[in-house]
This record gives structure tokens, C-alpha cells and sequence, in this order.
């Protein structure tokens, strides 16, 4: 679609693509996984669900209250790791950086923030095979999108 635009420095057809449509953004209904990641300090969250077959990923879906950035990541992620097994996925984290490139400080915890729950989602159907009720996994974020805000502009 956007093959013939002259992308501004930093973004590719394939990001701009997922800005202007992301993909995989909602709710699955009785997930076999879901994991949220939660910034503390802002109270950003990236809630993941994912649905498992004997093959892999059958289904993954994302919701955020963050910006943009961390929906195009969540929708390219998804995109990615659907239709794979858990190892692929695994290695989709890596791919996913390798794909965006040099990522701002606040970018990076824009990634890390969907990878994170993304993890957690796979924490809480290991919970659940154990036989633990738990109806999501939460980790908390190390990192913040508020302090490296706060780096970039010198503040």
C-alpha cells in the first residue's frame, strides 16, 4: 500500500502500515493465556492473550492504554508469532528488534512492554497446568516510560 511514499526517516511501509491498521488489537474470550504488563509508574499496561494448539499459536490478541508506539509493536508482534510454534515466537522477540532497529530509550520500553506480557500470558497457562487458579499473570516493568521521558528531554 505504501510502497511508492517516501517514508519519513526511521519508518518503513510495514510500520506505517500497522500505525494506520493495527492488526490482532482485542480481546480473545476464554484465552488459554493472559498476561499483563504493568508500568507502575504511569500505570501503562499491555494486557496479551493467547490462545495455544498442538502446533503453537493459534491465536494472539493485545490491548494497551500506551501510545502508538506500543500498538504498532503489539500488532506487528502478534502478526509475527500467529500460526508459529513457542520456539519461533521465542525467536520473534529477537526479530522484532531487529526489524525496528534503533529504538529510542522510550520505544524500547514500548517493546519491552508487549514482550513482557506476552511472557506472562505463557506464565499463566504454565500456572494453570499446574493446576493454580489464576485468571492473568502480571509482571510488573523494570524500566519506565516515564523515566526515560524524562532522559530524552533532559528533564
Amino acid at each position: 500500500m505504501f510502497e511508492n511514499v517516501k517514508m519519513p526517516e526511521g519508518l518503513n511501509a510495514e510500520t506505517l502500515e500497522h500505525l494506520i491498521n493495527p492488526k490482532n488489537y482485542g480481546k480473545i474470550e476464554d484465552a488459554d493465556g493472559v498476561g499483563v504488563a504493568l508500568d507502575e509508574k504511569t500505570n501503562e499496561y499491555v494486557v496479551f492473550y493467547t490462545d495455544l494448539n498442538a502446533e503453537g499459536i493459534e491465536n494472539a490478541k493485545f490491548a494497551t492504554n500506551g501510545c502508538q508506539d506500543t500498538v504498532v509493536i503489539g500488532s506487528m508482534f502478534t502478526d509475527m508469532i500467529i500460526g508459529n510454534d513457542l520456539e519461533y515466537a521465542q525467536k520473534a522477540i529477537t526479530k522484532m528488534h531487529e526489524k525496528l532497529g534503533d529504538l529510542s530509550p522510550q520505544q524500547q520500553v514500548c517493546a519491552d512492554i508487549v514482550f513482557t506480557a506476552y511472557i506472562a500470558s505463557l506464565q499463566n497457562i504454565e500456572n494453570k497446568e499446574k493446576g493454580e487458579e489464576e485468571e492473568m499473570h502480571v509482571l510488573k516493568m523494570k524500566d519506565s516510560c516515564e523515566s526515560t521521558q524524562k532522559e530524552e528531554t533532559g528533564e
